[in-house]
């Protein structure tokens, strides 16, 4: 090709490529951008749930999401990884399986107990019906916790290199761009009037991005297989409590309570030596006679 017919031609292809580059689509509710937790939630009726989410016929109580804002994993949720508090994502699969009835105890209690000051204060309509004895209890405290497990496999691409001759760098680019994400959550399910744990259960959850599989297949096999883009840790995250959510309510569901003979807090079965409070006796003293001395 001549440079006086590729000169006329590249204005129209840099043309056509800023035309593109500004053309965009909005794909409201794309599969591809849901997580595990999907659909939405009224009353007892769930929508578009996640298909593998457990479901009760009856709930069991009323449920509060207590979220340790102080809590390492926290601070790497938020800080390393960008993402959000938890509380929002275990609402929606709490409703959804209808097992509980969600109560507010979080930053949402700040404007219900606005309002309240509000109507105390007269500044609300006298019918605004915000008297004392309306709020409802919360039986149980669900606590959320999340254990990071991030393995890349990144890095295995210059270690098969040179197992491949004239390959290698296929290989490698493509060992270098499989990207795998790991997160292990933990769900703790409280009595809020004992104080006991009625519940406890572990969700995982493993994502793994083969990248530049895509760009080998449409392109040449040189050149370009170097890219690859995460995915994201958040819906590995919300993937692991969707299974942890699961696991709980299967342990529910065929929940019998714990006994301990004579009542649970009235000592134990595990006496101590010396505790006088729980009928042990305290170790004996043998009384010696003491020696006169000698004359």
């Amino acid at each position: 090709m001549s440079n006086h017919r590729l000169l006329r031609i590249l204005p129209a292809c840099l043309t056509g490529a800023v035309l593109l580059s500004a053309c965009s689509t909005m794909d409201v509710g794309n599969t591809g951008a849901k997580t595990a937790a999907t659909g939405s939630a009224g009353g007892a009726t769930a929508v578009n749930a996640n298909a593998t989410l457990e479901h009760c016929d009856r709930s069991l109580g009323t449920i509060a999401i207590i979220e340790d804002t102080t809590a390492p994993w926290y601070g790497v949720l938020t800080g390393q990884y960008k993402l959000g508090s938890t509380v929002p994502v275990l609402k929606l699969l709490v409703q959804q399986s209808n097992c509980f009835v969600v109560v507010e105890r979080g930053r949402g209690m700040t404007a219900m107990m606005g309002e309240r000051a509000l109507q105390q204060s007269g500044e609300l309509r006298n019918n605004s019906n915000f008297g004392k004895g309306k709020m409802v209890s919360a039986d149980y405290g669900l606590n959320p916790s999340i254990t990071f497990s991030n393995n890349n496999a990144g890095g295995a691409g210059a270690s098969v290199a040179g197992l491949f001759g004239g390959l290698g760098g296929v290989v490698a680019g493509l060992a270098g761009n499989i990207n795998s994400k790991e997160a292990s959550t933990l769900l703790n399910l409280i009595d809020n009037r004992s104080g006991v744990q009625v519940a406890a259960a572990e969700g995982s959850a493993k994502s793994t991005d083969f990248g530049a599989l895509g760009k080998l297949l449409g392109n040449s096999a040189g050149g370009s297989a170097g890219g690859y883009s995460n995915t994201a840790e958040g819906k590995v995250i919300v993937a692991a409590f969707t299974d942890s959510y699961n696991n709980i309510v299967r342990a529910v569901k065929n929940y019998h309570a714990q006994s301990v003979a004579g009542g649970l807090g009235t000592g134990g079965q595990l006496a101590v030596q010396g505790d006088g409070d729980n009928g042990t006796p305290g170790p004996s003293k043998k009384k010696t006679a003491k020696r006169s001395a000698p004359q």
